[in-house]
């Protein structure tokens, strides 16, 4: 699993399908958290969590297809089996995504935000990995391995980002983002409610990548 992960990482990196979900990333920095230096945090954690989750189903989708078939077929054999393939790409994208949540994390830090604690962090943490998470189990099943036109893919992702972030109350993605933006809220309240969305976001993406395994393995 170590030398597919090499592999997988090798392989995001040579055809810079990061680019343009990190840079997306970046620039909501820019956009949300311009003021972290002066101003509270947890309210930014609230539209980056909704990024993050953007931003890991768009690098799943792209790190699926960075593979022409046959060298898919390919890994597969040399690997032994075709499930760990998947599970290398949800590995390699939260591990894209937790660079970039670091960044964020950091930068209040960094610009001198003497009013942020460490619970303020933890929070925005668990929800922005929450929201990662949940991006690659909508990011997997809506990609070329099982919808093998890129139009059909590309609206169906679109269609299930906006339900699970415009969808008021649907869990994790827009109860997590709705917690996070209610005023006056203390940050240890939050964190239990967060680690229950987290794990629905660890069972979906389990979930996700077993239900994607088997609809690839049949049409192949």
């Amino acid at each position: 699993m170590i030398a597919l992960v090499r592999y997988t990482v090798a392989v995001m990196l040579h055809s810079q399908r990061y680019l343009p979900p990190a840079l997306l990333f970046v620039i909501c920095i820019g956009t949300f958290a311009h003021d972290v230096g002066v101003e509270p945090v947890l309210p930014v954690f609230a539209p980056m969590t909704a990024v993050a989750f953007v931003c890991a189903a768009w690098l799943a989708v792209a790190l699926v297809a960075a593979e022409e078939p046959v060298q898919r077929s390919i890994t597969a054999v040399n690997a032994g089996r075709s499930w760990p393939q998947l599970v290398a790409v949800a590995l390699v994208v939260l591990a894209t995504s937790a660079v970039l949540i670091v960044l964020l994390l950091a930068l209040p830090v960094i610009l001198g935000n003497r009013g942020v604690g460490a619970l303020d962090l933890v929070v925005g943490a668990v929800a922005l990995v929450t929201g990662a998470c949940f991006g690659v189990a909508v990011g997997l099943p809506t990609s070329r391995l099982v919808i093998r036109r890129p139009a059909y893919a590309l609206l169906a992702m679109l269609v299930l980002l906006m339900v699970f972030l415009l969808v008021r109350g649907l869990p994790p993605v827009n109860t997590l983002v709705m917690l996070l933006s209610e005023e006056g809220t203390e940050p240890a309240k939050m964190l239990l409610p967060e680690l229950a969305y987290l794990a629905i976001a660890v069972a979906v993406l389990a979930g996700s990548v077993a239900g994607t395994h088997a609809i690839a393995s049949r049409r192949d």
